[in-house]
Formats: structure tokens, C-alpha cells, sequence
């Protein structure tokens, strides 16, 4: 009798792992730090803003990252410069501590993106390695 594999046939590789548990997790500090910013650590007025709202966007692309859907991957690295741009506008405008968690914000957002795209790159790479592996004499790619 055969014994199952307790490993399933198509298991990421572990950069592939790396990089989606650092995309949600980029993601989650920027939901987390917008949500606090904006209520807690520096609101714009006193007991918090509705500026807190633009976390909202965040939440759609935290399902299909915690799915390991590929097209999420793919628009969350351009939607992620939105947040950037606003970090770099209020790091440069803001007084402190707004610009300190501005820079932090663009911290997350370079993250994100970073770890998005490899995630990207790297799992294309593993799908053409393992469609060459299923090939007769294949040889598998860099």
C-alpha cells in the first residue's frame, strides 16, 4: 500500500510564502496605522476624523491577498502608491509626530509593493519551472 504525501503537489516554494505573508502583512500595518492615526495618535481635529475612512480601499485587496489570488498581487501594487504619495505629502507638510507615522506609512507602502511584485515574479517563475519540469527534457530556468 502507498503511503499519501502529507505535502501538497503545489506547494510555494518558501520566497514565494515570504513574500505573500509580507504583502498581508504590509497591508494590515498600513490598515492598522491609518485606523490608528487618524483616531487615536494624530487626528487631523480632536477625537478623530473621517479621514480614517481611507483605510476602507485597504480591506478589498486584504481578501484576495489572504486567498493567494495572483490578480490581487498585480492591482495592489498600483494602488499602493496612492497611500505613498499621500505619506509623502503629509511627511513633508505635517508637524510632528503626523510626519513620523507619514514616514512609516511610506515604509509600508515601499514594502508592500516590494514584496508584491517579487510574489508576482517569483510564482510565474515557479508555474514556467514546474510546466518545464512536466516537459520531457526540460531543463528548469534560473
Amino acid at each position: 500500500m502507498q503511503t499519501p504525501n502529507p505535502l501538497p503537489p503545489n506547494r510555494p516554494s518558501p520566497s514565494v510564502a515570504l513574500t505573500r505573508y509580507l504583502a498581508v502583512g504590509s497591508l494590515l500595518g498600513l490598515i492598522i496605522l491609518g485606523l490608528a492615526w487618524e483616531l487615536v495618535l494624530a487626528p487631523v481635529r480632536p477625537g478623530g476624523s473621517l479621514l480614517a475612512l481611507k483605510v476602507l480601499p485597504l480591506c478589498f485587496p486584504l481578501f484576495g491577498l489572504l486567498k493567494n489570488r495572483m490578480y490581487t498581487h498585480r492591482w495592489v501594487t498600483l494602488m499602493v502608491w496612492l497611500y505613498f504619495t499621500e505619506g509623502v505629502v503629509r511627511a513633508y507638510s505635517d508637524r510632528p509626530p503626523s510626519n513620523y507615522l507619514a514616514m512609516v506609512e511610506i515604509a509600508l507602502c515601499l514594502l508592500l509593493f516590494a514584496a508584491s511584485a517579487m510574489h508576482i515574479r517569483w510564482r510565474f517563475r515557479d508555474l514556467k519551472n514546474a510546466a518545464v519540469a512536466s516537459a520531457p527534457d526540460a531543463k528548469p530556468l534560473p
